[in-house]
């Protein structure tokens, strides 16, 4: 079953609206459950909740009636409240909480290096966004000591989202997004600069430069001080027309292919660009944003493609079955990184026998899957056939690692000894072509 509570509470069965209480508190109460799904909650607790800290001498009792009546309610949707100790919890079973749901996908989508992704998880965390918490039954009171982060949560999505798609070059949406959130929260500094980059991009200059002073304005009446560093100097490169405002931020060594970014292929052998990352390999834990270029499953599709592993027709195949089976896709894409790992210690000539050997079971699992295919210039190529199902970017990888593995010319890679580096290449000479541009600069 679907509980909805951001804005008014609602559940789902089935895709369909029923009714589960008709009273207030009723509703209240199973809210209380459900924002801690799974989990024991005391009734003294609800109780405190319910009447704020000011119960009647019959709470206890109200208590009991509501959670009779409520079980009476959702037994016929397989949803059970259990007793236990002092208190109730709703098992978890296979029921969702928007308000989970929401917190969960809005992290994704911060944890997410690329923009793409990260507006696509935002998006989706933000729709399940109708109004404030529990609209039809709590007061801003309860609202701020059920989950008094929420509403920072919604608008901190809604400005990395905006950040995301003015990385994407989509200023318009961003435009349209931010407008009305502008006039709520004046004073929101970092919502008025996005929404101020959107306006300049879209040949509205002027607007830009009136936000910013209705904002300093509204700083220095409400709050007795200017904008802040960031805000002037946005507001300063505005009024000289600087050209970097005009252009999203993108790394020098991006490709962007089905509005995926994908890195260079710059090492000279599929295996060895498999390998490499933006911003290198071997870097300290966690990375800077941008170091890791295979950050899902439909990059990994793609880059199969662009690298040459896959035709088109292919790769639209597996970007279809992966929006089918998102569960498999995210599993063959641990693989692959694992894989890649392991075929990264076998190129730089570490005596890894567990390395190889988990290169050469992949290799042997792949060959079971080629098919030999005419190529775009004629000739022939062994290629893993669609039966592979998502694994088949997971056995081309594997594939062309052992073919390189098994090619005399597996002695020429080189690794730049930068450590912010750290990529391969097939040769010295192409090491330091590509690293003379620093292009793989953290």
């Amino acid at each position: 079953m679907e509980f909805r509570l951001l804005g008014p509470f609602e559940a789902c069965h089935d895709g369909r609206l029923v009714e589960i209480a008709s009273r207030r508190q009723e509703r209240c109460l199973l809210a209380l459950l459900l924002l801690d799904l799974g989990h024991l909650v005391t009734i003294d607790r609800l109780i405190d909740l319910l009447w704020n800290g000011s119960p009647p001498a019959s709470a206890r009792g109200a208590v009991y009636t509501y959670v009779g009546r409520l079980r009476a309610a959702l037994s016929p949707y397989g949803v059970r409240i259990t007793t236990r100790a002092d208190g109730y919890l709703v098992e978890a079973d296979d029921h969702r909480v928007d308000v989970t749901d929401f917190h969960r996908t809005v992290q994704q989508g911060l944890d997410a290096a690329d923009p793409a992704a990260r507006a696509a998880l935002l998006d989706g965390a933000l729709r399940l966004w109708r109004g404030p918490l529990l609209a039809d039954v709590a007061d801003d009171a309860l609202r701020h000591r059920l989950d008094g982060q929420l509403d920072e949560a919604r608008l901190v999505a809604v400005e990395k989202r905006a950040e995301a798609h003015l990385d994407l070059g989509r200023h318009a949406r961003v435009g349209k997004d931010l407008a009305e959130l502008a006039d709520v929260f004046p004073l929101r500094e970092r919502l008025i600069g996005l929404l101020m980059t959107a306006h300049y991009r879209a040949a509205r200059r002027a607007d830009a430069l009136l936000l910013y002073e209705a904002t300093r304005q509204a700083l220095a009446t409400e709050l007795g001080v200017d904008p802040g560093p960031d805000l002037q100097e946005l507001h300063r490169r505005i009024l000289r027309n600087d050209a970097r405002l005009d252009q999203p931020r993108r790394a020098v060594y991006e490709v962007r292919v089905r509005e995926q970014v994908l890195p260079w292929t710059v090492g000279g052998h599929p295996a060895l660009d498999f390998c490499n990352t933006f911003a290198g390999w071997g870097l300290p834990s966690p990375a800077p944003p941008g170091a890791e270029w295979l950050r899902g499953y439909d990059t990994f599709a793609v880059w199969c493609g662009y690298i040459g592993l896959a035709d088109d027709p292919t790769v639209s195949r597996l970007l279809a079955l992966a929006g089918r089976d998102p569960a498999g896709a995210e599993a063959t894409l641990e693989q692959a990184r694992a894989l890649r790992a392991q075929v990264y210690a076998c190129l730089r000539g570490h005596a890894d026998h567990g390395a190889f050997d988990a290169v050469a079971r992949a290799a042997e699992a792949a060959a079971k899957t080629l098919e030999y295919t005419r190529d775009e210039t004629g000739g022939g190529r062994w290629r893993p056939g669609l039966d592979a199902g998502l694994r088949l970017p997971l056995h081309a990888a594997a594939w062309s690692a052992a073919e390189l593995l098994a090619d005399p010319r597996r002695l020429t890679v080189r690794s730049c000894a930068e450590s912010h580096c750290r990529w391969l290449f097939l040769d010295e000479t192409s090491m330091r072509r590509w690293c003379s541009l620093v292009t793989c600069a953290a």
